[in-house]
């Protein structure tokens, strides 16, 4: 939740499947992550990014942009690599990946 890095100190960030499994503020764990990127880095972070665990996600997009992150993008990936069913099968509906660079 607070990650032992100077800011700006990783060329990229990536998870998969992390931060829905982490009680708080699943927003604030984001920025946390972002934070120790570099200007120009990248990221790629892939979760379940339901408003229920992490509110709303077009606006936290948003905050991005307006913080100076650019390409930033949620991208679906239920549609992408699931069947229909699957991800209320697998308890995945709002899998997402959050994409762009600082």
């Amino acid at each position: 939740m607070k990650l032992d890095f100077a800011d700006e100190t990783f060329d990229a960030v990536t998870s998969n499947y992390v931060y829905h499994n982490i009680s708080g503020d699943r927003q604030t764990y984001l920025l946390e992550t972002l934070r120790v990127l570099k200007k120009g880095g990248t990221f790629a972070l892939h979760d379940i990014f339901s408003k229920s665990k992490y509110g709303d996600m077009q606006a936290f997009v948003q905050k991005l942009k307006e913080l100076g992150y650019e390409k930033v993008k949620l991208i679906d990936t239920t549609e992408q690599f699931m069947k229909k069913w699957e991800p209320v099968w697998m308890e995945l509906s709002g899998s997402a990946l959050l994409v762009g660079k600082k």
